[in-house]
């Protein structure tokens, strides 16, 4: 039996709101996993909002800083006693929590305090080396019970976030109608597909006010309808569509990257990096229409162009590529992908980048 989850969600300042009617009805202890700034952040707010019903936080724990099994296995001892578990901060912090639930077949919430990935709504995690490097994708058809999402939490946080989740989301729209040529889609895959340009369409329009309102710390329609193509947007066309449609290039070569020093270093975050690898993608596939108008919009918000803005070189390529194909993102694409492809694929990228600055 096939069975494709959509999460329910609140959003808006007042999201904490309904957290004991929606919770209550799965019990009454809860322990909280998070990142440390997203408890600062999140967590008096979500003792607060609890404050006279049946659900108490009765344990608040970190993450441990990366997604990893190690992380996973040390916490797992403390929640074996929660009714449910409480995922609060960004993409790491919640798919250590998520992985978790779901390895234990508790029910899950999550709280996302930066608005970077869609990994809040997702069913997918992703697991990395202590290291930082990936390590592998986590598959699930279970999502959290429930999305709260605070905005104005959002608003507060570093806008570096929600200009990397920017990135990380309109490669959801390449990669899938890039992965999905060629095939007749059945129907949960087709519609994640269609919605996919839900993640694409919608940041070019709203995302560079929703980065300047962010920057004031203001929630504004712009900001909104930014976070929910994050998360919302990206997560659904994630849960709806098979893995090898939801991946593909660009994220293949986000993972190449994370085998770099440099990356862990500079704390190039995951989006950004992903953001980069759209370029690519577009470049290797030869849309080079759609991929000048990316280039132009991430130009616009800073986004990186070229292997210098993610302090890489042309010397890594080779580690870059042999990295990226190790994973599953283009096990299913309409052609070959190779190192030489993606290789070939990054010197057009730098050529285009060098004419763009000889024209300015």
């Amino acid at each position: 039996m096939e069975r494709t989850l959509i999460p329910s969600y609140t959003i808006g300042a007042d999201a904490y709101d309904g957290i004991s009617s929606v919770c209550s009805a799965y019990g009454t202890k809860a322990v909280m996993i998070g990142g440390k700034k997203a408890m600062a952040a999140a967590q008096e707010k979500i003792i607060s909002a609890l404050e006279g019903s049946s659900v108490e936080v009765v344990r608040c724990l970190w993450n441990g800083g990366e997604a990893s099994v190690e992380n996973i296995e040390r916490l797992t001892p403390d929640t074996e006693d929660a009714d449910m578990i409480f995922a609060v901060g960004g993409g790491k912090a919640i798919d250590t929590a998520k992985v978790l639930a779901q390895r234990a077949g508790k029910p899950f919430f999550t709280f996302p305090t930066i608005a970077s990935t869609c990994a809040a709504y997702t069913s997918l995690g992703i697991l990395y080396h202590p290291d930082g490097s990936l390590r592998e994708y986590s598959f699930s058809k279970v999502p959290a019970n429930h999305v709260f999402i605070n905005t104005q939490i959002i608003a507060e946080a570093p806008v570096k976030y929600l200009w990397a989740g920017i990135g990380d989301t309109m490669a959801k729209h390449y990669e899938c109608t890039v992965s999905s040529r060629g095939h007749t889609p059945r129907h949960s895959d087709g519609m994640g597909i269609a919605l996919s340009t839900m993640c694409a369409k919608p940041l070019k329009i709203f995302g560079k006010q929703a980065l300047k309102d962010c920057e004031a710390n203001t929630v504004t329609s712009d900001l909104t309808e930014t976070v929910l193509g994050i998360i919302v947007s990206t997560g659904m066309v994630s849960n709806f569509v098979q893995v090898d449609y939801t991946t593909g290039l660009a994220h293949a070569v986000y993972n190449g990257f994370t085998i770099l020093p440099s990356t862990e270093e500079f704390h190039h975050l995951h989006g950004e990096v992903v953001a980069y690898g759209i370029l690519v993608l577009l470049t290797v596939d030869k849309q080079y229409e759609e991929r000048d108008e990316v280039f132009r919009f991430s130009k616009s918000i800073g986004l990186p162009t070229k292997l210098a803005d993610i302090h890489a070189t042309e010397d890594d390529l080779q580690k870059v590529a042999d990295k990226a194909l190790k994973g599953i993102d283009v096990r299913v694409y309409p052609y070959e992908v190779t190192d030489a492809l993606i290789i070939g694929g990054i010197r057009e990228l730098e050529e285009y980048n060098r004419m763009q600055e000889q024209t300015r």
